[in-house]
């Protein structure tokens, strides 16, 4: 009797420890505007919902000033039905807080809504931007999450929506110094196609800004071509960071990446938590 209770407890830990590892990885991450998450993570965000965990994309502005000729409510709403869509595609959750294009501050109540965002997503990793980026909504949307990044565990910080018992782990995309890189060829085409849903910026917008929207070609087919040229091979700095996580010649041959650089504010994870954060990573010969 005594032998079969010991073989019932020893079973019941298993699947207790097992449903424990099973646990998805929870990702959230700060974009400035509808589409900066999609082109600095979109990749990353495609593998990690491609192995059961859960991200979410979140813009804090509304994007209502980024077209050439139209703006307000109605460049608003419709580059929240684009964040929509690219939500679908990627298989993200993607939300688009309402604040204005060019106008986003680091504010008391804007630090209080990212608090929230990140504890009611339950976080284990945010990404967003870094600090020194050259658009003034995205320093300021870094700056707000790195100032959430330890009022996310503090009680008494927003009151109303319960504190995360452990603190996520923060990181910045880069180009520049990353700590890891994520080979993204396989996810390129998926990538692709969600970016495409922002079409105000991308075949409108971006080309006008460029001045080439002359170029911009009129099918679907031809328009996903265009805009694959955006993306371009690694760097010397990240095709290093790839060598540190992936075998030669694999690392050599990436021709698509993200990158990211651990944040200086938040917990710093070692290289064995780096591989339980990132699971894509755990079965590549250099990041052993």
């Amino acid at each position: 009797m005594k032998k079969q209770l010991f073989i019932l407890l020893f079973a019941f830990v298993c699947i207790i420890g097992s449903r424990a590892q099973d646990k998805p990885i929870r990702v959230i991450v700060f974009g400035a505007h509808p589409d900066d998450c999609d082109l600095a993570a979109g990749g990353t965000a495609i593998k990690f919902t491609r192995l059961g965990h859960k991200v979410k994309f979140v813009s804090m502005t509304n994007g209502d000033a980024g077209h050439q000729s139209m703006g307000g409510g109605a460049l608003a709403k419709r580059r929240m039905a684009e964040a929509k869509e690219a939500g679908r595609r990627f298989g993200v959750e993607y939300e688009v807080l309402d604040n204005h294009d060019g106008e986003l501050m680091p504010t008391l109540e804007n630090r209080l809504k990212v608090i929230r965002e990140i504890r009611n997503w339950n976080a284990d990793i945010v990404i967003t931007h870094p600090s020194d980026d050259y658009h003034p909504d995205h320093r300021y949307t870094s700056i707000l999450v790195q100032d959430a990044s330890f009022m996310v565990i503090v009680p008494n910080i927003a009151p109303d929506t319960p504190p995360l018992k452990k603190n996520p782990a923060f990181f910045h995309y880069t180009s520049s110094e990353p700590d890891i890189a994520i080979d993204i060829d396989d996810e390129l085409s998926q990538k692709n196609y969600a970016v495409a849903a922002h079409e105000s910026q991308f075949f409108e917008w971006l080309p006008w800004l460029n001045g080439n929207l002359d170029k911009v070609p009129k099918s679907n087919e031809e328009r996903l071509l265009f805009l694959k040229k955006r993306f371009t091979p690694p760097n010397e700095t990240v095709r290093n960071c790839l060598k540190k996580w992936y075998d030669e010649p694999h690392a050599s041959q990436i021709k698509n990446a993200e990158a990211f650089k651990i944040s200086e504010f938040g917990r710093q994870p070692d290289h064995e938590e780096l591989i339980k954060l990132f699971p894509m990573l755990a079965n590549n010969h250099a990041g052993k």
